[in-house]
């Protein structure tokens, strides 16, 4: 019979290990170790969240005001990379939480901070993710917009971005001057849910077709908020584009949108259209391995691999207009690089997105860039010389062989009338 004191310390042990391959455990009830099931998989994603974030703090969105800030800033709504938590992680002020919460309200009134989209445009959809904010969650939510003028953001008191503050008279007194509170509501009041990964994500649906270029975030009464998501599209002054001006025709700041894809196991393709170099392989569009690919691969004269199967993604341009510059970065892509791509391009009516995506030979599509060469981790231009002239386009198809990752694609061209958008 073992001794009292060795039986303690068995069972003690046993007790961590068990505790350490709980923690070990993914939501579905895995081995240990295993990943964990995509975020799609624990909650229905609407159909507006494959449209461009319009407000992220990449794409240049900022909080303006903020009533307070005690346990974690407002800035980081807007961050773009997924929420943390880090356990037993203390501030002085509190548990340190990755979103913005407030303190516990002790006076009359609620919590409200006003957002400057990065890019001015139309709203199709929101998502109020209160990720690991499970018992200090906002309860309610609202959220208004506007469109201010530049004397009415420079009027705004500069913030001071910082833990364990909040607004002080003067700047309160101030921001009164925008009235806020009389702004158009795009969301109204409705009850969010606690921050677990079955019910993290509040979606709302956004029935608006005006431009917006601020939002005022109303939470009842405090608590927590982990990111905002504004998903719509993007819409320029184009009466400031000359048509002289050679632009990219793709990019999100000037309207582009991704309409579909094959693939987006890794990255998603409206990643291609963002502003910027992609930071890290996650700020590109990557696709799984082909797992039919052949044993031994081969490739032709000109070295581009002939291997079955590809990936693809369209592209609504930002407004219609004669392409005749292509660069596709495969920045960060080192060991899965795509070893070709291609381009079509069309001109179609919005009616004719769906019929136009499904015809993969021929139909609207003419090529615009042939079949190329991709290479690890680098800038690829193709100039005048090496595309076709497709006359005026709005529609864009990159394809990419055999799978891969691509981090950038931009469109270089002239705006052209739309009413001339005939090939």
């Amino acid at each position: 019979m073992l001794p009292l004191y060795l039986c303690i310390v068995l069972a003690i042990g046993a007790s961590i290990h068990a505790q350490k391959q709980m923690e070990c455990l993914d939501v579905s009830g895995g081995a240990p170790g295993m990943a964990e099931p995509p975020s799609s998989t624990l909650q229905t994603f609407p159909k507006f969240t494959e449209l461009n974030d319009l407000v992220n703090e990449k794409v240049g969105g900022n909080i303006l005001y903020a009533t307070d800030d005690w346990f974690a800033v407002a800035e980081n709504l807007l961050k773009a990379e997924d929420p943390l938590f880090k356990v037993g992680v203390f501030t002085k002020y509190g548990k340190w939480m990755d979103g913005w919460e407030t303190r516990r309200k002790r006076i009359p009134g609620h919590d409200w901070c006003i957002v400057e989209l990065g890019v001015p445009g139309i709203i199709s959809g929101i998502d109020v993710d209160t990720s690991y904010f499970t018992g200090n969650y906002s309860p309610q939510v609202s959220i208004q917009a506007a469109v201010l003028s530049k004397a009415a953001v420079e009027s705004i008191p500069k913030r001071k971005s910082k833990m364990g503050t909040a607004t002080t008279m003067q700047m309160s007194d101030q921001i009164q001057k925008l009235k806020s509170e009389d702004w158009k509501e795009l969301v109204p009041r409705r009850p969010l849910n606690p921050g677990y990964k079955t019910s993290c994500h509040n979606f709302f649906e956004v029935n608006s077709n005006e431009r917006w270029t601020h939002l005022r975030v109303n939470m009842f009464p405090d608590g927590g908020i982990a990111r905002l998501r504004v998903y719509g599209r993007a819409i320029p002054d184009w009466s400031k584009v000359s048509k002289n001006s050679i632009i990219d025709l793709a990019a999100m700041e000037n309207g582009g949108m991704c309409l579909g894809y094959s693939n987006v196991h890794f990255g998603h393709a409206r990643n291609l259209i963002q502003p910027g170099r992609a930071e890290t392989m996650a700020d590109g569009w990557e696709t799984a391995r082909k797992p039919d690919r052949p044993a031994i691969l081969e490739a032709n004269e000109e070295g581009i691999l002939q291997v079955p199967g590809d990936d693809w993604c369209v592209f609504r341009l930002g407004h219609p207009g004669i392409i005749t510059k292509v660069l596709i970065d495969t920045n960060h892509f080192k060991g899965n690089y795509p070893d070709s791509c291609r381009i079509e391009a069309c001109n179609i009516t919005e009616d004719e997105e769906e019929a136009a995506m499904k015809d993969m030979n021929g139909g609207p599509w003419k090529i615009l860039l042939p079949p190329k060469k991709l290479y690890a981790h680098q800038e690829h231009e193709f100039g005048r010389q090496s595309i076709n002239n497709c006359g005026v386009v709005n529609h864009v198809r990159l394809t990419m062989a055999p799978d891969g990752g691509i981090s950038r694609m931009r469109l270089f061209g002239y705006i052209q009338d739309p009413v001339k958008a005939k090939l």
